[in-house]
């Protein structure tokens, strides 16, 4: 089943909606920003010399919804416009592509651009009428925009998802599966799994890398954040343990008999968390970037409640919670879509009230922490 039918996360402002529950993808977007400064300025000022556009094509892949969404594209404009006033050439025009799959919650994004349309002319001046934004629904994983149209690229917490399972453990025979009781690769996974999952991923990001070079002029960038892992087994804990213990979650509603075995059994999720060597060999074989920078950095489960929010109420919810609470709320915001298409809405309270529990066991015993990847690239 490709990804394209079924994943989005959780829309609306409820309890588990993805709005609500995305202070770890913030904290993340915030760690990428001196790097984004970097990139920007890179493109901006080539060789020392001032490179500004007439007309500048920005892309968010992968940007969902919520108070995140235009977060990062109004730290891009800034710094754009910041460059402009140090050299006093005119801000170019900016075309700001917020894509994400067909099935992300766009109504709120385009619901809540009036007002970041004026708190850019409050901040920045009248220059911002010159600031358009789309809403681009499709597939990053093919082509989304017209040839050389884009000078900057920015994708966070969106890659590591896969275009697709792999087709070998895609399937509704459970005779037939390979990762029997696990729905991701696991320390009892066989071979044969951690390679359709590794191949996918190569396939998938060699595609992504192709489709972009199409869409970018020579001597644009990209900045990419997404879960990575610290070693080249991909069956540490930090790159998949998150999904052992809701394999676990499952397992104990099999044995409740609210979920059958077998639907267990063929599920498997289209996610991957790459080492740093898949990258570099990914873009390496890809040939149309340079990496120019490529490094990794930990984060823990349930992010940072210190972090400042827009959201402060948000944040002050997710203070009275267990952490366990906090990161399933995070992990429901995710997954809950595909979860419910496979094993149907009814079950999914139960599910992640199970899953709070292990999780809060988990934290006794450890401080869990997830390996996320940033890297720089440009365009050839």
């Amino acid at each position: 089943m490709e990804c394209l039918q079924f994943l989005h996360m959780n829309k609306g402002e409820g309890e588990t909606s993805y709005a609500k529950n995305s202070t770890l993808q913030m904290k993340i977007m915030l760690e990428g920003n001196p790097l984004l400064e970097e990139a920007l300025n890179g493109i901006l000022y080539n060789d020392n010399n001032i490179n500004f556009p007439e007309s500048m094509g920005i892309a968010d892949l992968g940007c969902s919804s919520g108070p995140n969404t235009l977060t990062v594209v109004s730290k891009i404009i800034g710094i754009i416009y910041n460059s402009t006033r140090k050299t006093g050439r005119p801000l170019p025009e900016l075309r700001v592509y917020l894509n994400d799959l067909p099935g992300n919650d766009f109504n709120d994004i385009f619901m809540s651009l009036p007002a970041f349309y004026k708190r850019l002319k409050e901040e920045k001046g009248k220059e911002m009428e010159n600031c358009f934004v789309t809403g681009v629904p499709g597939s990053f994983y093919g082509r989304l925009f017209p040839r050389k149209s884009l000078h900057f690229i920015h994708s966070s917490s969106s890659l590591h998802w896969l275009s697709q399972v792999p087709p070998s453990l895609d399937g509704e025979d459970a005779t037939l599966a390979l990762n029997k009781g696990k729905i991701y690769i696991s320390k009892t996974s066989p071979p044969s799994v951690l390679t359709a999952y590794s191949q996918q991923f190569q396939k998938d990001f060699s595609l992504f890398l192709k489709s972009r070079s199409a869409e970018m002029v020579p001597g644009g960038g990209m900045v990419l954040s997404f879960m990575g892992r610290s070693s080249g087994d991909p069956t540490t804990e930090d790159s998949c343990y998150q999904w052992e213990l809701l394999a676990e979650a499952l397992s104990a509603l099999v044995s409740k008999g609210v979920v059958e075995e077998e639907k267990v059994d063929c599920f498997n999720a289209p996610y991957y968390a790459p080492s740093v060597e898949e990258v570099k060999d990914a873009v390496d074989g890809e040939g149309s970037f340079i990496i120019n920078r490529l490094e990794a950095f930990e984060v823990e489960w349930d992010g940072d409640l210190e972090l400042e929010s827009n959201n402060s109420s948000c944040c002050d919810t997710l203070r009275l919670m267990s952490r366990g609470e906090r990161v399933a709320k995070t992990i429901r915001a995710v997954v809950e879509s595909m979860l419910t298409c496979h094993f149907g809405r009814n079950v999914m309270d139960e599910l992640f009230t199970i899953y709070t529990g292990l999780v809060d066991d988990y934290f006794s015993r450890t401080r869990p922490k997830y390996i996320n990847l940033l890297i720089s690239l440009s365009r050839k």
